[in-house]
């Protein structure tokens, strides 16, 4: 039996034990389950032979950006030794190697004093665990500097639907031995209060309007806030503010799921074998984080954070100290394949940067 039907089964099993589960507690199970969750079953789910990519995937220009603006926040902070990075959510730890490669050769007394900790969601949501990253810091000391790199997004959400000016949310059901979803009353008051918080206007939205709530986020960042006496909070995700995540003509949300790197709209299908994301909702990080003593320094686009960063710079200096062949040998073979290499690494920038693309992710710094 595969995962997928193994997990399944576990669903069906515990639907016709206590009843219909809320979207959120069915996408928990499938991402986390201990056993055969998507994200906790060992398999490659990042890179060119998983489902999907990261910006850490494209190259190094992405952890060079990164490094430099860690090197930052360590000057802003008065050069603390050592300088505690918790990067939440990172998978197979490549972000932290090219990170500490690229410093080691720009900035090796940065590099001395820097303490990069990766920590992964192997045994389920230790994202959202309390008492995982209070042990961490009471082993280790406080962080410095938490990261979530596309992170948030893959946090179970609550599902809602609006009907004649109601609100309803949608649920996994069995029918006939095969999973289903139907739409009953809101689980909890806080889903229909979040609602009326980021989008006060739904009740006036077209029959079948549909929206994910992700309080799981808002949970998220009250013990990020709890874990930094002094420092930053990096968020980089896929979103928007509030006012661009729920409107009037966005009709289906913005579920997706991906599988092989190909995406789609059914997350019923296949439990643990398919991501299953949200789009972030960052007017709900930054009040919360506002709530808790944390102070929004920036919020811009992830094309935006990398230009401020160096990345065209560095694209540059690239081109002219290791690709000169390009421009004045491109008549011999020598040229040819350093013009070759050349639009390769551009091509990583632009993809990076793509306002239609990785581009368009957002970047949310705050301080305490």
């Amino acid at each position: 039996m595969t995962t997928s039907s193994l997990l399944e089964q576990r669903v069906i099993a515990r639907i016709e034990r206590e009843g219909p589960l809320s979207f959120a507690e069915y996408m928990r199970m499938v991402l986390y389950d201990p056993e055969n969750g998507y994200y906790t079953a060992g398999l490659p789910r990042i890179g060119w032979s998983g489902d999907y990519f990261t910006s850490g995937d494209l190259g190094s220009f992405f952890a060079h950006c990164l490094g430099r603006q860690l090197y930052q926040m360590w000057e802003e902070l008065g050069r603390p030794q050592p300088f505690r990075v918790w990067e939440q959510g990172a998978g197979r730890g490549e972000l932290e190697q090219e990170v500490r490669a690229s410093l080691q050769e720009e900035r090796p007394e940065f590099a001395a004093a820097l303490s990069y900790r990766s920590l992964d969601l192997q045994r389920g949501e230790d994202a959202l665990s309390g008492e995982t990253l209070q042990q961490l810091r009471q082993q280790e000391g406080e962080p410095q500097v938490i990261l979530a790199n596309e992170l948030v997004d893959a946090f179970p959400v609550h599902l809602v639907e609006v009907h004649q000016g109601q609100l309803y949310e949608i649920y996994v059901d069995v029918d006939k031995g095969r999973l289903q979803a139907i739409a009953a009353a809101p689980s909890t008051p806080a889903v229909v209060g979040y609602l009326d918080r980021y989008c006060p206007r739904w009740r006036s939205f077209p029959d079948g309007w549909r929206a994910e709530i992700n309080l799981a986020a808002l949970r998220w960042v009250e013990l990020q806030a709890s874990l930094l006496r002094r420092g930053f909070l990096l968020v980089i995700d896929y979103g928007d503010r509030a006012s661009q995540l729920y409107h009037r003509s966005r009709l289906r949300g913005t579920l997706l799921c991906y599988y092989q790197h190909r995406i789609n709209e059914q997350p019923l299908m296949r439990p643990g074998e398919q991501d299953i994301t949200a789009h972030v909702n960052f007017s709900a990080l930054i009040d919360e984080g506002r709530r808790h003593g944390l102070r929004r320094r920036l919020f811009t686009t992830q094309r935006a954070w990398l230009e401020r960063m160096g990345i065209f710079e560095e694209l540059e200096g690239l081109r002219r100290t290791h690709f000169a062949a390009a421009d004045q040998e491109r008549a011999s073979d020598r040229g040819q394949i350093a013009l070759l290499r050349w639009y390769n690494l551009r091509q990583q920038v632009l993809a990076l940067t793509d306002p239609a693309g990785l581009g368009n992710f957002k970047v949310l710094i705050m301080r305490r």
